[in-house]
């Protein structure tokens, strides 16, 4: 049975494609079957895949879904070929990260460090809130990843504390401001293949192992 993470959040410009394409990447390097949801109509992850595969680098298989996601006959099938699911869900369009959240095991929650961001997030935590609530997905699990963070900067510095607040954790692993994640993109890679080694891949490998260990915590206590 594959698991599903939704990346998730309701405003735009916190690096959710560039999040969910890193840790596909990541994931995949690690042997795991991965399907990337590309549910921004956008599709960025689309012509990401497509870069990827014109220059003949690994990629998980990328599909584009929308609105009717959730539906037994969409991902529900789909992911049954597939250890793991990630899902890029666009900004302020509410009924795909519902959707989204109706089948996710996981939703990640990007946020930058600017108190823009932090104070949009609430609107993301009250929509995952309700799906735990309302029966829609009771046994979802939900995280904020620190993303485009700048340590020079007092904000960057103190982001964690002003995020600690909302209910859900923050996870340990924090992905910095770094031009590594762009060129990669450009490239059709993630960093850790585009630059193995380097900091911002040890940033990815560190958030997928993270997020590995909470889904199988999660699992486990399922069983249990």
């Amino acid at each position: 049975m594959s698991l599903t993470i939704a990346v998730a959040g309701q405003k735009g410009g916190t690096g959710k494609t560039t999040l969910a394409v890193n840790l596909a990447v990541a994931l995949l390097e690690l042997g795991h079957r991965v399907l990337l949801v590309d549910a921004d109509p956008q599709g960025s992850a689309r012509t990401w895949a497509d870069v990827a595969a014109e220059r003949g680098h690994p990629a998980p298989t990328v599909v584009a879904m929308g609105p009717g996601l959730h539906r037994p006959d969409q991902l529900p099938t789909l992911s049954s070929g597939f250890d793991l699911v990630l899902i890029d869900s666009p900004p302020s369009h509410g009924e795909i990260l519902r959707a989204g959240l109706m089948v996710a095991d996981l939703a990640l929650l990007p946020c930058s460090p600017s108190p823009v961001d932090v104070w949009a997030l609430a609107s993301s935590l009250e929509l995952v809130e309700q799906a735990q609530a309302q029966a829609i997905r009771p046994a979802l699990a939900a995280a904020i990843v620190v993303n485009r963070k700048d340590a020079r900067t007092a904000l960057g510095r103190s982001v964690r504390e002003a995020l600690e607040g909302n209910g859900q954790p923050v996870l340990c692993a924090e992905l910095a401001n770094r031009v590594a994640y762009a060129e990669a993109l450009l490239s059709g890679q993630g960093v850790t293949t585009y630059q193995p080694g380097g900091l911002a891949a040890i940033e990815v490998a560190n958030l997928a192992e993270e997020v590995l260990s909470m889904l199988t915590r999660k699992e486990q206590a399922h069983v249990a």
